[in-house]
Formats: structure tokens, sequence, C-alpha cells
């Protein structure tokens, strides 16, 4: 047998490039080299005590059996209150569901809404899963461009001129992966002057990183602005902020009859998520941010620091992300060039000679629909970021 046999879905399917990189860092770490991973959005810090604790009583409650499908009620009414005290967003407990991490939202989602053939609008640069989950639900993408000089945002004239009588949805994070740009509310009251011109193209707006905002303004919703709340799916989840990447729990706040479709999807596919990392989650979702904000806090210090650190390196040109924990330089000075022996032709070239010869693992921006650009994640301690950039330099001079 041999993949003749697989289906075109898949052999079609790109391989995630993030978890592509931290699989290549694996096998160089087993072949014993020292690798600095900056290739994964996963925080260094541990999941804080308080929610540890409640997965504990969890188990020792004997929370064991199957979860309903969306959600525990009282996991979801935690989703709802968080709703209303960070973001001023009104949900109702049919409009929650609860899923295997944000991916599975937005995969949910996807194959709900979209048929063959629809567009979904993706600013570049986009979380690298976007495209792929589209065309897994037999959408097409459709790349709207942007610049370090845009501070990689959309403006409303692209948004308006990427817009087409096939275009059913537009899909972008903010605070954004891998750019760490973030929408203010002016200029998400801007794109809805657009959006509101065409009732029938819907929102995905994926928040999952608005705690770690550096702005000092409150986070903006597109779901909270004029006219777009019942066009937005608001998709969220704990992996970032409360650092619970391997709980996976996301959810999603959505129209009703968004909701209940994702609860019939999902019940054919994974039913409900687990059990014991729901309790911790109502649990996280009940406390105040102000609990994680020494996490977000550092965050902000290693941000300075590798911005910091890249600009004194010749070649990268960087922009100040607001939000998230990735810097997303521009590198396009480096191709054409040859550092020993091998020429640099494009950004992917350029993460591998800097995992081979920096030992630094980072992820191409052709990922992300930038190629001419690289992200760097800081989630990781202040020295592994100082020797890491400092391998960098000395590879490229």
């Amino acid at each position: 047998m041999n993949s003749n046999h697989l289906s075109e879905r898949i052999l079609n399917m790109a391989t995630s490039a993030t978890l592509a990189m931290a699989a290549k860092a694996r096998e160089l770490r087993e072949e014993g080299k020292d690798i600095i991973g900056l290739s994964l959005g996963e925080p260094d810090f541990n999941t804080p005590d308080f929610i540890k604790e409640a997965a504990i009583n969890a188990i020792n409650e004997n929370y064991n059996g199957y979860t309903p499908v969306d959600g525990y009620v009282d996991l979801k009414k935690a989703v709802i209150t968080k709703f209303k005290r960070d973001n001023n967003l009104e949900y109702t407990l049919p409009q929650v569901v609860v899923s295997t991490g944000a991916k599975q939202s937005l995969a949910n989602v996807a194959l709900v809404m979209l048929n063959q053939g629809d567009e979904v609008i993706l600013p570049c640069p986009y979380w690298v899963s976007y495209s792929d989950i589209v065309k897994l639900a037999e959408g097409v993408p459709v790349e709207v461009k942007t610049s370090i000089k845009t501070d990689f945002k959309m403006t409303p004239a692209q948004l308006e001129a990427a817009i087409t009588p096939k275009t059913k949805m537009v899909w972008f994070s903010s605070p954004c992966n891998p750019s760490g740009s973030s929408y203010t509310k002016e200029e998400l009251e801007a794109l809805a002057v657009v959006l509101r011109q065409h009732p029938n193209i819907f929102v995905v707006s994926d928040e999952i990183y608005e705690h770690i905002n550096y702005t000092g303004v409150a986070h903006a919703s597109m779901a909270g602005i004029d006219g777009m709340f019942n066009n937005t799916i608001t998709v969220n989840g704990v992996s970032k902020a409360f650092a619970m990447t391997g709980w996976r729990i996301g959810y999603i706040g959505a129209p009703d009859w968004i909701a209940r479709a994702c609860n019939k999807m999902q019940g054919q596919i994974t039913s409900g998520t687990n059990c014991i990392a729901q309790r911790a989650v109502i649990t996280a979702l009940n406390a105040s941010p102000s609990k994680v904000k020494y996490m977000i806090d550092e965050f902000k210090i290693r941000r300075d620091l590798i911005l910091d650190l890249l600009n004194n390196i010749e070649g990268f040109k960087t922009n100040i992300p607001q939000g998230a924990f990735y810097v997303f330089p521009d590198v396009s000075a480096f191709f054409g060039k040859t550092f020993k022996g091998k020429t640099i032709k494009n950004a992917t070239d350029f993460s591998m000679y800097l995992l081979e010869e920096a030992l630094v693992a980072t992820v191409s921006g052709d990922a992300f629909g930038n190629p001419d650009c690289l992200r760097i994640s800081y989630a990781a301690s202040q020295d592994q970021i100082i020797e890491a950039i400092k391998r960098i330099k000395t590879a490229l001079s």
C-alpha cells in the first residue's frame, strides 16, 4: 500500500509548519544538539497552582464520565461571565460551545459555514492553520497582503477590494499570531463600515491572545462593534494567557444557529472535551485576569529585549508588536546572500540555515502567508533569548 490510496484531501493538506519545525528541533535535540526552540507559541510558565488545584479536586470528586458535547453548563456560564467582564459581550448558554482547543473551534466553524467555492478573506500574515482549515471545508482562502509598513494590518480599502460575490467569511486574529499586531477599536470600526454593507459576510475573530496585550488600552472585540454581533464568531481559549496549551480547551461565542451547528458537528467527531480540563477551566475563567498579569509583564520585558537584540543585527527589519509573544521581522535583506556556502533564497532557507548553523528554531513566514518574514517566539526565558540572538548574529557575521 502507498499514498495512492490516501484521499486527495490529506494529500493536498500542508503539514502545520510550526509543528513540523518543533518536530525537527526535537529530532536534532535527540541527536545531542543544543537547540534553542523559538518556534512554538507555548508559554514557558507552569499552569498557575490555583488552576492545577481545581483539576486535582475534580479528579478526587470523581469527574470521569462523558461530558456534554458543548461543555458543562457551569463552564459555559464561566465563559459567559468572562465575555461580559472582559469584552462587554452578552452571550447566552445556547451561543457558547466548548471544544478541544481553539483549533477545533475554528475547524467546527469552517465545516458548518463553508460550501465548496466559498471565499474566506485572510489578512496576511495569518495563523498557519487558517488556510488549510478553510481548504479542508472546501472553501477558498483569499490572501490580503499586508506589510511591516502598515504594522501588518488590513485596511478597509484592502478589505473592500478583496470582497467578491463569493465572499462568505473574513478570518483574523487580534493580537495576531504571527505578527503580534493588535487592531484598535477605531480600526475595527473602520473595517465594520465595509462589512455592514455586506450582511452575508461573517467574521471569525480569533482572540486567544487578548490578555497578552501591551497597549495599555482594553482589548477590542469585533462582536462589540455596532452592527457586528450577529455576524461575528468570537473564538478564544485558555492555552496562551493561562499557560494551559496541553489542556486543550477552546470555545466560541456565536449566534445560536451557528453554535447549534458547531455542537452537531462536534457531536459526530470528538463529542465533549476532557472532563478534568473543563473543571479546571471554570476556575481559570472565573478568576480575575490580574491573576496572570505576572506572565504578561514578563512577556513585555522579553519583547523589548528581543527587539533590542534583533535591531543590532543588520538586515532584520522589525516593528513593535502590541500583543501576543512573537516578533515577525522582515528578513528579505538576506535573500540572495551566501553564508558558509549556503545561499539564502527565501525565508524557508533562512529559517533552515538558522536551525542548522545557529541551532535556533524559528518558523518561515511563508507558512503564514508572508514569505519575506520570519516568526520568532519569545515565549522562552530571557537567557535563552539572549543566547539565541547571539548565535543568530554569529551565524550571519
